[in-house]
């Protein structure tokens, strides 16, 4: 148990070494005008809410007549749930006091579609099941799901990368906040379609998951049909190493966190069984294993150590938790800037609620604390030996039983090594417990739907409208001379085809129209400046151009004119750009910039600035590379 390891320090081969295996779950939204099950417009999330409905959430058995593990953690909670509801995105369904509606046929046909696109092979007939969720994100208690298809894949490298099984469901709400027993939701994310997309643990490093993540990301975006932004889409990552459990990390909201959070994990997962392997050698195991708990509370009056002496301010209690052979132990390092106590302390914040921290110290801790002499009166009062460890923690008393509780259980559980556990992605790229793993008892059959037939009409009508996959259009792109960049950008691009059509026989560098299409378009839509744009529009724009023998760098100033406020006619928008001939354009740029006053700069940086200065002065009237031929010859000495 030495350093923890970098990941910039590691090879494929080292993460072969210690078995890591990761998959993916990625959740993600689809573009619909309404929710999955009733007729609530989706619209953009909101701060504004016109009511709110206070819950609290009750475990419910499943058919085989067993509660789910994480059910009965979250009941232990005691979380009051407010909602915060917007009438204009929400019903009585969402509240569950009305039947489900129909399931949305839009949302269908765009999960279907993309169950092809992953070579899926499609269920006959949906079933609706019911899938248990007790932390309040959905006032139901539970979410409505479906499979549409299993056993697909998709290409990485030089091999295939499986896909499970692909399901269509209702989106949860949003959390606002959660502090001690209240959380808080805003329903305006409620309902909306999502597809999840399960793969195989078969990515084997780091890396290799973050790139399954973005084939993904692409393949759904080529449809066109899913929305995008913040939480549109949301990754779970699985990760399991050898003699491990499978460990969920939960809503991963960029991709680009998934490397440092896998590599985290799994050694978080090599020390949790270094642990194991410690105590074992020990002599702890489930029939040796021994707590003492004291309450400490009087012990402490007049502590300094400020934490626990707001709590006895407040009335509060203190107990300490001694685990008997444990010395040593919670001081281990799990993860970067965090121990082994870190595990003890997640419990007692998510489950007992003392979420203000810290909620617990420790007699192995280097921080300051309590007092040397506090800390032997604290080991005298609750038993503490040579050879053990105690924990102390402090709250209201039924907090405080919990926390105990918890404490004690978590303390048990190093026993075993590595728990299958939810946790909580954070920004510093480590993990912290979110719930226990749910089971399959939290799954049972919906009542309210009847089953769905997918019929060959619809799979035919669908299969003849899908489109190019996205990474043989991408070779497609490259082949025809665009940058790696720009032909991944524009595999996936909502102008992919309009692109395909003009570049054909435009004329245009097809580079450059990539640009205009994926750089400067973009631009002005941002900045509200083509409020009108539309696809025929922007095509007769780009053709008439082309015609009339412009470079890419006009169309910014002709799309502003057709497709902005004025919504000019584009033949008649290119016949009033008056172009430049490029035989004059040498000796017109060179009178401008004889003009000017030359700042004193280096080359490099007056390039630039004379660049600059151009492009303001002759607007879309030659491209960068010919401005810089031109600058190039002036600051040279050559004369225009």
């Amino acid at each position: 148990m030495g350093e923890l390891k970098k990941m910039k320090d590691l090879t494929l081969e080292d993460y072969q070494a210690i078995g890591l295996k990761s998959g993916l779950e990625i959740h993600q939204q689809l573009d619909t005008e309404k929710k999955l099950f009733c007729r609530c417009p989706v619209r953009p999330y909101s701060e504004r809410f016109d009511a709110e409905i206070l819950r609290h959430m009750r475990p419910t058995l499943s058919e085989l007549g067993e509660y789910d593990g994480t059910a009965l953690m979250e009941f232990k909670t005691k979380k009051n749930i407010i909602y915060q509801i917007n009438k204009e995105t929400v019903c009585t369904y969402e509240m569950d006091d009305t039947p489900p509606f129909e399931l949305n046929s839009e949302a269908l046909d765009i999960a279907v579609e993309v169950t092809l696109l992953l070579g899926c092979k499609l269920v006959s007939e949906i079933h609706i099941a019911r899938k248990q969720y007790l932390d309040g994100s959905i006032p139901t208690g539970f979410q409505r799901t479906t499979i549409l298809g299993i056993d697909g894949s998709i290409p990485y490298g030089d091999r295939k990368i499986g896909i499970i099984q692909l399901g269509l469901e209702e989106d949860a709400c949003r959390e606002v906040s959660d502090t001690g027993h209240m959380r808080t939701y805003r329903t305006d994310r409620l309902g909306i379609p999502l597809i999840e997309t399960v793969t195989y643990p078969e990515m084997r490093s780091p890396q290799e998951v973050a790139d399954v993540a973005n084939i993904l990301r692409y393949l759904v975006r080529s449809t066109g049909r899913v929305r995008t932004g913040i939480g549109a889409a949301r990754q779970d990552v699985n990760v399991s190493v050898d003699r491990g459990q499978r460990v969920e990390i939960k809503g991963v909201p960029r991709i680009k966190d998934i490397p440092l959070l896998v590599h985290n994990e799994a050694f978080r997962q090599v020390t949790l069984i270094e642990i194991m392997d410690e105590l074992a050698s020990r002599g702890i195991n489930h029939l040796t294993f021994k707590t003492q708990t004291s309450d400490v509370t009087a012990v402490l009056k007049g502590t300094r150590y400020y934490p626990v002496a707001e709590a006895l301010k407040k009335g509060m209690g203190v107990r300490a938790v001694t685990l008997k052979g444990y010395r040593g132990i919670l001081s281990i390092k799990t993860q970067p800037e965090t121990t082994f106590a870190k595990e003890v302390s997640d419990r007692v914040r998510v489950i007992a609620c003392l979420d203000i921290l810290p909620n617990i110290a420790h007699s192995d801790m280097d921080a300051e604390t309590f007092s040397g002499a506090e800390w032997t009166k604290i080991k005298k009062s609750s038993g503490t030996g040579e050879n053990d460890t105690v924990i102390v923690v402090w709250g209201g008393e039924e907090d405080l039983d919990t926390a105990v509780k918890e404490i004690i259980i978590r303390a048990e559980q190093a026993l075993d090594g590595v728990l299958d556990e939810t946790r909580q992605a954070l920004p510093c790229g480590i993990s912290g417990f979110e719930r226990v793993l749910p089971g399959p008892n939290r799954m049972y059959p919906d009542t309210d739907l009847p089953p769905i037939a997918i019929t060959e009409e619809r799979i035919k009508r669908i299969r003849s409208l899908l489109p190019e996959l996205p990474w043989i259009r991408r070779e497609r792109y490259i082949k025809d001379g665009l940058s790696e960049e720009k032909a991944q950008r524009m595999s996936i691009s909502p102008f992919r085809e309009l692109f395909d059509e003009v570049s054909k026989g435009s004329g245009f560098e097809k580079q450059a129209l990539a640009s205009f299409l994926l750089d400067a378009l973009r631009s002005l839509e941002r900045n509200n400046r083509i409020e009108n744009l539309s696809a025929p529009i922007l095509k007769r724009t780009i053709v008439a151009a082309a015609k009339k023998g412009l470079c890419p760098e006009a169309l910014p100033i002709l799309v502003k004119q057709t497709c902005g406020r004025g919504m000019i006619d584009p033949e008649k928008a290119v016949d009033g750009f008056v172009k430049i001939d490029d035989k004059d354009l040498p000796e017109r740029t060179g009178e401008y910039l004889r003009s000017l006053e030359l700042p004193g700069i280096d080359r490099k940086r007056l390039v630039d600035f004379l660049i600059g200065r151009l492009k303001e002065k002759f607007p879309g009237q030659a491209s960068g590379r010919r401005f810089f031929e031109l600058v190039d010859r002036f600051v040279g000495g050559d004369p225009l």
